[in-house]
């Protein structure tokens, strides 16, 4: 039978980032690899050596709830890690191919909320980050995710890879980029056999060292709502409160919004980005280009 990698890479790098003194273990003699040992997670999390063992090893076995709970508590893991811990042991079927999944759709309502909501951006991701709607705010705050290619539309992709993003985050860029990172991580463990996802995984290991380096220290996020700093092109530094929302009939389906403080800098600049986006001068032109800088992908 097939090893649960999954299961596997993430409790050997959990385990490794575990500071044992946190969890009053005081050991003076000095260690090879950081970490807690497997004899002291296994005593932690009461279960034998040998069992841990074989789970980190990614036996073919399948660990109950309860032992699943007792490792998370035992290594301090936050909600979306739990979550994760708990996905990735449930394996596949073995020999189970990775199929594309039915194409998503967002229903005729969503959309009209999205439109209704004026001069606050907003966004629909789905599957492995796929951007699925975007209002007219959110195409000039961030980008025009209509004017790509359908398979290029995903927010993940577009963080890693283009220049502009980059340089919206600023300052933010690595910690933004990575909690994208850990939003795909935690789809591809609730999708295991999707193809598109390794798809995904694929191009942009080998395209970008931050996405191989967050991949491969397993960090898991689910993200319900953020403070983010952006220096757009046209108005400048902006402090939005971002909020996710996931739709209770599909979970695959988040919608995220941008909002500024009332009376603030920042809601008054989204108020000339909206009236600058209006203009029909402006039609068709990118905001970066209104700068003249030159945001191309990179590769």
């Amino acid at each position: 039978m097939e090893r649960n990698e999954g299961l596997s890479d993430f409790l050997r790098a959990r385990r490794a980032a575990t500071d044992p003194e946190a969890l009053g273990i005081h050991d003076a003699s000095a260690r090879r690899v950081p970490g807690l040992r497997r004899e002291e997670l296994a005593a932690l999390a009461g279960v034998s050596v040998d069992y841990y063992t074989r789970l980190e090893q990614g036996r073919p076995i399948t660990p109950s709830e309860s032992v699943l709970d007792a490792l998370a508590n035992a290594l301090q893991l936050d909600h979306a890690e739990r979550a994760y811990l708990h996905a990735v042991a449930r394996r596949p079927a073995p020999g189970r191919r990775r199929t594309p999944r039915a194409v998503q759709k967002v229903r005729p309502g969503v959309h009209a909320l999205l439109a209704r909501l004026g001069d606050t951006p907003a966004f629909v991701l789905g599957r492995r980050t796929d951007v699925l709607a975007t209002n007219r705010m959110a195409r000039v705050l961030l980008a025009d995710f209509d004017g790509v290619p359908v398979r290029e539309r995903n927010a993940v992709r577009w963080i890693m890879l283009d220049e502009a993003a980059r340089l919206l985050f600023a300052d933010s860029w690595e910690r933004v980029a990575s909690m994208f990172v850990g939003t795909l991580r935690m789809d591809a463990a609730r999708h295991p056999d999707d193809s598109r996802t390794a798809e995904l995984v694929g191009e942009l290991s080998m395209k970008s060292e931050p996405f191989r380096r967050w991949w491969a220290v397993q960090k898991v996020v689910q993200i319900s709502h953020d403070t983010k700093v952006l220096r757009h092109p046209i108005v400048g530094e902006l402090t939005l409160r971002t909020e996710a929302l996931t739709f209770p009939d599909d979970p695959d389906q988040t919608l995220f919004t941008f909002l500024a403080d009332p009376g603030s800098a920042s809601d008054e600049a989204l108020s000339v980005l909206s009236s600058w986006a209006s203009d029909p001068a402006h039609s068709g032109t990118k905001p970066e280009a209104a700068r003249g800088t030159d945001h191309s992908e990179k590769s």
